[in-house]
């Protein structure tokens, strides 16, 4: 008897759109946000408490710009608010540098609950969820 096949994780799906572009949700200059697109019912970003520590009550949208200052996808920081990754973006923001890069916060108007964190560095982008502040 042959030992069953280890349990391999999703793959994820691919995000590059054009050669040359990130293979991971990204922006394109004329506004297009790429790979935004599992509509309202993706089972990935379901919350059963959506905002459950409340809403982001920083700046919102292109005018706001925030230096993450440390941690990783679990959980980073910036001037005292704290956020993480969706479990399903994590290989998304293998290149992000937690303690330098620069991110905008947009509200996702697809899955309640959860944020937008663009990368201003790399021009992509992550689903994040707000954990309060300190």
């Amino acid at each position: 008897m042959r030992p069953a096949a280890p349990a391999r994780a999703p793959e994820q799906p691919r995000v590059a759109d054009r050669t040359g572009h990130p293979e991971a949700p990204h922006v394109h200059a004329n506004g297009q946000w790429v790979g935004h697109d599992s509509g309202r019912g993706a089972a990935a970003y379901h919350l059963d408490r959506p905002f459950q520590h409340g809403r982001f009550p920083g700046g919102i949208g292109r005018g706001h710009v925030f230096r993450i200052m440390g941690g990783g996808p679990d959980r980073f920081w910036f001037n005292g608010f704290y956020f993480n990754v969706a479990a399903a973006d994590f290989a998304f923001c293998d290149g992000w540098l937690w303690g330098t890069d620069s991110i905008v916060i947009y509200a996702d108007p697809d899955h309640d609950g959860w944020y937008l964190a663009y990368n201003t560095r790399l021009g992509t982008y992550v689903h994040v969820m707000y954990l309060g502040s300190s």
